[in-house]
Parts: C-alpha cells; sequence; structure tokens
C-alpha cells in the first residue's frame, strides 16, 4: 500500500527533524560555565556585629565582594552559597549562607556589577565588647569558601579567604571617618 505524499513528507521530517532538532538544541542550549561568565573582584572579610539581647553582643564573620558580568549578555539565575569554617576545625563547616543574586526578572546586565553579602549563620556571643571577642581564650579565626552558579551549572568555587579580625567593612569604616 502506497502513503500518499503528506503521509510520506511527515514521515520524512520526523524521521530527519528529531535528531537534527536534538543536535540544533543541544549546541544552542550549553551549559554556563561561571568561571568564564562571572569575575569575582573587591573581595572583602569581616565581623559583623547583631543586634545585641539583654547585654549579649553577637558578631558573625562575613564575606563581601563585587561580582561583575563578563559577557555581552544579561545573565539571568545566579545563585551562591558559602561555608565558614574555625581555624583547626576545617573538617566542620561552622556556618553557611545562600542568596539568589539575580534572578530573569532581575538580571545582571551585560558588563555588569552587583554586590554579594554573604554572612555566616554561626555567632560568637559575649557580654563584652565586640572587639573583646577576638582576644577570648575560645575565639577562633575562620575562613570561608564561597561557590556560584548560573542558570543550570553545577556549583563552581570562586573565593577562598580567611576572615580579617576586623569589626565591619572597610566601606563602612571609610565613611564613618
Amino acid at each position: 500500500m502506497s502513503r500518499s505524499p503528506v503521509v510520506r513528507g511527515f514521515a520524512l521530517a520526523m524521521a530527519l527533524g528529531a535528531p537534527l532538532g536534538t543536535a540544533l538544541g543541544t549546541a544552542a542550549c550549553r551549559t554556563p560555565n561561571p568561571h568564564e561568565e562571572l569575575e569575582v573582584r573587591d573581595v572583602e572579610t569581616y565581623w559583623a556585629i547583631d543586634p545585641s539581647a539583654s547585654g549579649t553582643q553577637y558578631m558573625a564573620p562575613v564575606l563581601r565582594f563585587k561580582l561583575h558580568n563578563r559577557r555581552h549578555h544579561t545573565q539571568g539565575s545566579i545563585q551562591a552559597t558559602a561555608t565558614f569554617k574555625r581555624k583547626g576545625e576545617e573538617a566542620l563547616t561552622w556556618g553557611s549562607d545562600w542568596r539568589q543574586i539575580t534572578t530573569s526578572r532581575k538580571p545582571l546586565a551585560p558588563d555588569g556589577d552587583v554586590l554579594v553579602e554573604l554572612k555566616a549563620d554561626a555567632r560568637y556571643y559575649s557580654t563584652g565588647t565586640p572587639e573583646s571577642m577576638f582576644q577570648h581564650e575560645l575565639f577562633k579565626d575562620a575562613s570561608v569558601e564561597a561557590f556560584l552558579r548560573v542558570g543550570s551549572s553545577g556549583w563552581v568555587s570562586l573565593v577562598k579567604a580567611d576572615i580579617d579580625r576586623r569589626v565591619g567593612s572597610k566601606s563602612v569604616q571609610d565613611f564613618v571617618k
């Protein structure tokens, strides 16, 4: 039995179109590489003072940096996460943070920058001044590693740093002077 030209055309289009469409779609939809798409600038670490409660001061480590879009197109979904570890306890995560940096509704412009601030959910606390916590016998310095993801990419480490023994951001300290 002979097929009509329409049926034969449809069968041929299906036979050739599916593999061709898949090949073209795969080439057009590559997974972004955060190392190629983004650049981390102006890395700063410090300790932030959280609101006190009943005379107790709380202090948490912070990583702050500018994220620069290297590409000539907008970046929709960018996420950042950070793990904070205390010196001498590197096998243990002491604190962490996660942020949705950009979305498709508020993308990062081509050649644009966005400020990222990641603060640990773990804190030191004391009834003394925040600065006195650095001298306490149980205080341990901390480090941070930040990972970024663009769209469907995997998580990629882009920042590793020690937390400076300083209360507050340099930009805030410059503003106060």
